[in-house]
């Protein structure tokens, strides 16, 4: 069993930068392969970025590479998404989501086994 506890989200005015935290409970959180996914109002969740269980390899969607950043710390069983250069249309609630997988990742997310509650970034212009 793994709890995540996202944090970070926030307001922020377009071209400015957050960085989420998504903490986890269990000794087994290095077994993980960990990802971030965001929901807007209106539409379906979809995958922002994933991070191999070493850390060793990450992953992006599209609109979003060469702004953020996904990095894992597992001495402190933490995520991070690093967003710089933010756009409105970034506006979403942030999930962290844990995958038991000894290889890759995925960027579906009926493929993960545990969710955090989410948490609110807001890019204004």
């Amino acid at each position: 069993q793994v709890q995540l506890v996202e944090s970070g989200g926030g307001l922020v005015y377009a071209g400015g930068s957050l960085r989420l935290s998504c903490a986890a409970s269990g000794r087994t959180f290095s077994t993980y392969a960990m990802g971030w996914f965001r929901q807007a109002p209106g539409k379906e969740r979809e995958f922002v970025a994933a991070i191999t269980w070493s850390g060793d390899s990450a992953y992006y969607a599209d609109s979003v590479k060469g702004r953020f950043t996904i990095s894992r710390d597992n001495a402190k069983n933490t995520v991070y998404l690093q967003m710089n250069s933010l756009k409105p249309e970034d506006t979403a609630v942030y999930y962290c989501a844990a995958d038991r997988r000894f290889s890759g990742v995925s960027y579906h997310s009926g493929e993960y086994d545990y969710w955090g509650q989410g948490t609110q970034v807001t890019v204004s212009s």
